[in-house]
């Protein structure tokens, strides 16, 4: 009854704000204009959003923040270095203003709180320069969703999520996006380090590890813990490598093969998912989760880390973001916590917990135990 009233309620709010005649009265009447006008800019930023992306993209692949991180630049000097003509320079200073990623006052640009965050980040702007092949797959939204377009960038750009045998990927398939997950991996590594104690262990093995991004942060914050990475071949032989340039390679094993067709070994302690679960549809997320539970002793740790859906304040990173751009990839789904908490039960985990996050929007932690 109460759910039933509540939707009435909710249908008879609407019909009056889609009246024109109440718009209008509301944005007359004091008491009413502020949230009016709230969720007109609200409405007007959904319609801008692919503009102020572009915005976005453009000052990335033009390097303007890394080329201000060194400090201001008189706009004259900065429409020389980044190689456009005076007045598309301001237009374009002007924009990323607007948007709190610049300041450009007297003829002097330098970053904005938003901009300087990025220099911090450079894993952010490297997903930037990446969503060029995302906006190209959301050029027909509808096609997409009605499964029309199936030859989408995103497919073809992670390999691994849709080849039948991922095992006989070669290394020109898996460089582009071993550099990217390697690029993004510090913000979610800082994430996971903050929220669960690695010292107790003894070996951690990082399933779907890459080239070692993640095991590397761990390594330098628990200098006697014993370090291995499970993945594909090509990319095995790419961890090695960058484990030897980060000097690590005495105490760090890289295993290769397909954690959907091969054992995993068995000398961990705990066992880290790294944004690999979301990847993922339900049925081969359990033969993941499975093969990990077989490989850990009793009283192992697994440690999963992913974006999560429902995240109080940031609902739109699950749903909306996460949502399309795994519809583009072909594979995969944001799960939330009970989804996740009920695979891991289903897989055979127990005492399964979410630790807390300091960014959740970044990345959730969840713990479970064998």
């Amino acid at each position: 009854m109460g759910a039933r009233m509540a939707g009435r309620i909710a249908d008879w709010r609407n019909a009056r704000v889609a009246d024109p005649a109440f718009q209008s009265w509301a944005l007359s009447f004091p008491p009413t204009r502020p949230l009016v006008r709230k969720r007109q800019k609200q409405l007007f930023d959904l319609t801008a959003g692919f503009v102020y992306s572009q915005i976005l993209q453009a000052c990335v692949q033009l390097d303007i923040f890394m080329i201000l991180k060194a400090g201001p630049m008189n706009i004259a000097a900065l429409a020389d270095r980044i190689g456009l003509e005076r007045p598309a320079c301001e237009r374009l200073v002007a924009a990323a203003a607007s948007l709190s990623l610049l300041r450009f006052q007297a003829e002097w640009v330098r970053l904005d709180d938003l901009g300087a965050a990025l220099v911090a980040n450079p894993g952010v702007q490297a997903m930037i320069a990446h969503h060029a092949l995302f906006y190209r797959d959301l050029e027909d939204p509808v096609a997409l969703l009605r499964g029309e377009k199936t030859d989408t960038e995103l497919c073809a750009f992670w390999g691994y999520a849709t080849e039948r045998r991922p095992g006989t990927l070669g290394r020109e398939r898996i460089d582009a996006y071993s550099h990217l997950m390697a690029a993004s991996q510090a913000m979610v590594a800082a994430e996971v380090l903050a929220a669960y104690q690695f010292a107790r262990h003894r070996k951690l093995l990082d399933v779907g590890g890459g080239e070692g991004a993640f095991v590397s942060h761990v390594g330098r914050a628990h200098p006697v813990l014993q370090l291995a990475t499970f993945d594909l071949p090509a990319v095995a032989a790419r961890a090695r490598e960058k484990m030897h340039e980060a000097g690590l390679s005495a105490r760090f094993t890289a295993h290769s093969g397909s954690f959907f067709e091969d054992r995993l070994p068995l000398d961990a302690d705990v066992v880290s998912l790294i944004r690999v679960l979301y990847d993922h549809d339900d049925e081969k997320v359990l033969t993941i989760l499975s093969a990990v539970r077989a490989a850990l002793p009793k009283g192992g740790v697994l440690v999963v880390a992913e974006p999560m859906a429902d995240t109080p304040g940031a609902e739109a990173m699950g749903s909306a973001y996460f949502g399309f751009y795994l519809m583009a990839m072909q594979s995969g789904q944001c799960r939330n916590y009970k989804q996740i908490k009920y695979l891991l039960n289903q897989a055979g985990f127990q005492t399964v917990k979410r630790l807390k996050s300091r960014s959740p929007v970044l990345t959730s932690v969840v713990t479970a135990m064998v």
